[in-house]
């Protein structure tokens, strides 16, 4: 579990990276003011989405992960409770 969040983390800023360098090149480019606003802009928009996209699959696997764990507790309980009629005869 500490794995996956450890890799979570790294694309999270592995991305807001990646942003910000576009940004930061955008801003060194030879273009005019109104063209550099505008690709800051369309990278600011794409980034967005992405992070977005990110947080969306992190739900999602959130979710499977509650749900796989979930059933193992009902699992743990339904043997405890076979067990302990087993023991009471």
């Amino acid at each position: 579990m500490r794995i996956s969040e450890d890799n979570t983390s790294k694309l999270v800023w592995f991305f807001a990276g990646a942003a910000i360098g576009s940004a930061i090149a955008l801003l060194y480019a030879p273009a005019s003011g109104e063209v550099t606003r505008r690709k800051i802009g369309e990278a600011a928009n794409r980034g967005r989405d992405r992070l977005n996209e990110t947080g969306h699959d992190l739900v999602e696997k959130g979710k499977e992960i509650f749900d796989r764990g979930r059933h193992i507790a009902d699992e743990a309980a339904d043997l405890f409770e076979s067990g302990r009629k087993l023991v009471k005869g």
